[in-house]
């Protein structure tokens, strides 16, 4: 196993990395890490921004997306565009149970009863496994979206994954990501046309009215607006994960 990245050298990184555009924070993250770094993408319009990045910047870098068997067909649809557009192939990471399994025997599904559960089993478990042997993992955070996000860093301790967390886009807003889209032509879920800003498992995704925080539709009716993944864990002597 090799040893952990120092706080000195993730402070030296945000240093250097202070108001630089995501694509040298990636051309950093994939000098620093190469085979140990991987990018986990929902196909969110940030991550299509990043695959756009990497397809010049590190296409050998390793792209998973967490198929919890409830994404969208148009989600799943956008990862054959952007492997035409790229020749990316993201890989699904799938839970160990299938959808069928997973609510057999149960009234209701846990999405209905116990959402935090579900994200827990069928997100946060299969990414912890597929980032053993890793040693950073790229995000499409931005600092605006949720209270956790905002206290992220470029380059951080991640304590949830154990193992360095990059965030390129985290000072970018809504409209940075939109403006790139549209400049580079870049690939991106269809849904976004039809009023869903911010787009996960379709039992648990809805769209918004005109004017509506872009993460309304994220569990909507509820307080929950993180799946865990960016939720905010400590360690002592180290950083904030994201």
């Amino acid at each position: 196993m090799m040893p952990r990245i120092s706080d000195d050298e993730i402070a030296a990184a945000n240093e250097e990395l202070d108001g630089q555009p995501p694509e040298a924070v990636l051309r950093w993250a994939v000098k620093r890490f190469g085979s140990k770094l991987l990018f986990s993408t929902a196909f969110g319009a940030e991550g299509c921004c990043i695959l756009h990045m990497l397809a010049e910047i590190g296409p050998g870098t390793r792209l998973i997306n967490l198929d919890t068997g409830y994404q969208f067909s148009e989600t799943l649809e956008l990862r054959e565009r952007i492997k035409e557009r790229y020749g990316l192939e993201v890989e699904l990471i799938q839970p160990e149970l299938t959808v069928p399994q997973y609510e057999a025997n149960r009234e209701l599904p846990l999405y209905k009863t116990n959402p935090t559960q579900c994200c827990h089993d069928r997100k946060i478990v299969p990414l912890r496994k597929a980032l053993l042997g890793y040693d950073a993992w790229i995000s499409s955070i931005r600092k605006d979206q949720t209270k956790d996000r905002a206290v992220a860093k470029v380059v951080q301790w991640d304590a949830k994954f154990n193992l360095v967390k990059v965030n390129p886009l985290l000072s970018w807003t809504f409209k940075d990501v939109w403006n790139f889209i549209h400049k580079y032509e870049v690939p991106y879920n269809p849904l976004h046309d039809q009023n869903y800003p911010s787009i996960g498992c379709w039992p648990c995704t809805s769209s918004v009215n005109p004017g509506d925080d872009e993460r309304a539709g994220r569990w909507a009716g509820s307080k929950k607006k993180e799946c865990g993944l960016h939720v905010v864990e400590q360690e002592s002597g180290s950083d904030f994960s994201g």
